[in-house]
């Protein structure tokens, strides 16, 4: 993010206490599934929360350090969560109570992907780990400031830690391909910046909230202008190594099955994306279904839109007429602010129980932005990138504000946030397949929401579930059939709309980081088909407030969770699982 063996050998040298959740055996059997279940999950929480050094939230926010990366730190863990997931395999989840059902599923998917990454050693191939490590803009108060001084002060070990364990990925050819890393050194560079005022890091200085008393701000801002300072030597030593010594030295076989142990670790990462159990050849399969069906509709939209011509020339009219290309950056967020307010006028329509926290809408931070994709969701803002214009046509600003803003990722954080009392590994765990699931199939809604206006929005929703689509043909083109990387680029062109920028950066995505792609169409898909069923099943009785409702109301799940929940919704009649209380 291979083989365990070594890692378990080596906590045999490192004074390791008996988890915190460890309990004799008597002990353990007179207690009910449920009681055996909450002290299990609650203690690994504590030590989690400690051992990552995150905040009693599960974010890096609060803390006032950085982890413990070294390999020493790592034999830990994986001893730690395999110890775990031992115990909770030994609890009879038949006799959970419903919700703790559903916080058995989630943790021990959880402790699964822990104890996955920990085998194949995937803490050696952190490449990429300096890309959101600024915060995108102001911190909620002056102690929070403080934790981020002294996350700063700790960051040269931090990066010493990380150069050392790229250095062993690259002794074993454990690295992101070579072919993909051309100029990725660059994003380093700003915080390498001994121009304090324009390094990103000093970003959230330059944000600091009107609470804050101004005598309490001017001393933090001049505090974190000297950590920031501090800290950019070490990037600079960073970048060097990415530069001279990493991207020179990384593999050149591009396929996750040509890494150490690659036959069994990318089908692992297949699973751990999307948390089923599907097979590459069965993946593939899939995708070039779908391909064809969204074909069939793009070809549709085409004729709506008046074109005589061939697919192709369409293709290349949407890519290179000025009318889909903004003429700065303000009309891009302008064209997805107005979109997200369209949306905003139709979600009581489409949700019963909706957050009150609010989301802002920013560009895509200037280091990350040329090595980014079009946009990305979060809780306090999604982002939209207005790097390279003519790569970010207009006609696919709509499903991007749906799938990033809302109803989708940052909305999708908002109702998380606001959920109600669950355990912290509830509120803090993310599954691809269920989010990314869930942003996809929100652009689809966007039909009825009315924000596809023109043909050409209509093709580029299409687009957008065609580029997923596509996905499933590609990774696993890419990392199971031994496609090359330009086959992978000339498959995305043939049958998108998306500009050649952003295909060339969506395909060194996937190369770089095998399997995540697919969680997308696989969880959309999944969502869309128990709707059908939904509709079917319930007839005048389904109400897609409550169906979303039940859907967000879990949280993150694993998708066979969230199948086995939308089943016994539409069993017991699909109800309102958010009723009013009684008057």
């Amino acid at each position: 993010m291979r083989t365990l063996a070594p890692a378990l050998l080596a906590v045999s040298a490192i004074a390791l206490s008996a988890p915190a959740f460890a309990q004799s055996a008597p002990r353990a059997a007179s207690q009910s599934a449920d009681a055996r279940l909450k002290a299990l999950y609650d203690a690994e929480w504590q030590w989690r929360t400690k051992e990552l050094a995150l905040d009693p939230d599960g974010e890096r926010e609060g803390s006032d350090r950085l982890p413990s990366v070294d390999p020493a730190s790592q034999a830990r863990r994986a001893a730690y969560w395999n110890k775990a997931l031992t115990e909770l395999n030994e609890i009879p989840f038949d006799q959970l109570s419903p919700e703790e059902r559903i916080n058995a599923e989630v943790f021990k998917t959880a402790l699964e992907e822990f104890a996955l990454e920990q085998k194949y050693r995937e803490f050696e191939d952190p490449f990429g780990f300096w890309t959101w490590i600024a915060p995108r803009g102001g911190l909620p108060g002056a102690e929070a400031y403080r934790n981020y001084i002294k996350r700063l002060g700790d960051m040269p070990r931090y990066i010493d830690e990380q150069i050392v364990n790229m250095r062993a990925g690259l002794k074993r050819g454990f690295t992101k391909p070579r072919v993909s890393l051309a100029g990725r050194d660059a994003p380093i560079a700003p915080l390498a910046s001994s121009d304090v005022d324009k390094n990103p890091l000093f970003t959230s200085f330059a944000a600091i909230p009107g609470n804050i008393p101004e005598s309490e701000r001017a001393a933090l801002v001049a505090e974190g202008r000297a950590a920031v300072a501090a800290a950019a030597p070490a990037f600079a030593k960073l970048r060097a190594f990415v530069r001279d010594e990493y991207i020179p030295n990384a593999r050149v076989p591009i396929a996750g099955e040509a890494l150490p142990d690659g036959k069994a670790y990318y089908p692992a990462k297949i699973r751990q994306y999307t948390t089923l159990d599907l097979t590459p050849e069965q993946i593939y399969e899939i995708g070039v279904k779908e391909v064809a069906r969204i074909d069939a509709d793009m070809q549709a939209t085409m004729k709506k839109a008046g074109w005589t011509g061939d697919f192709a020339g369409f293709l290349h009219f949407l890519k290179t007429d000025p009318q889909f290309t903004a003429k700065s950056p303000y009309e891009l967020m302008a064209k997805s602010a107005y979109v997200a307010n369209r949306i905003n006028g139709q979600l009581k329509f489409l949700v019963g129980h909706l957050p009150r926290y609010r989301f802002t809408i920013r560009q895509t931070p200037d280091n990350i932005a040329p090595f980014a994709t079009g946009g990305n969701g979060g809780l306090e803002s999604c982002l939209m990138n207005t790097y390279n214009l003519p790569a970010r046509p207009l006609y696919t600003i709509p499903p991007l504000t749906a799938h990033e803003c809302a109803p989708g990722h940052s909305f999708q954080a908002a109702l998380a946030l606001e959920a109600p009392d669950r355990p912290q590994i509830r509120r803090t765990t993310y599954f691809s397949g269920y989010g990314e699931g869930w942003g996809l199939y929100t652009e689809w809604l966007g039909i009825q929401m009315g924000i596809y206006e023109t043909p050409y929005d209509e093709f580029g929703r299409e687009t957008y579930e065609m580029w997923r689509a596509a996905r499933l043909v590609v990774d696993t083109g890419l990392h199971h059939k031994g496609w090359t990387r330009q086959q992978a680029l000339d498959f995305m062109k043939a049958h998108t709309a998306l500009s050649d920028h952003e295909i060339t950066i969506e395909v060194d995505r996937y190369i770089n980081d095998p399997g995540q792609a697919l969680a997308y169409k696989l969880g959309e898909m999944l969502i869309r088909r128990k709707r059908a069923e939904a509709e079917a099943k319930l007839g005048a009785n389904f109400d897609q407030r409550w169906f979303h409702d039940t859907l967000l109301g879990l949280g993150s799940v694993p998708l066979p969770t969230l199948e086995r929940v939308v089943d016994e919704w539409i069993a017991g009649g699909g109800k309102n699982p958010n009723p009013e209380p009684a008057a």
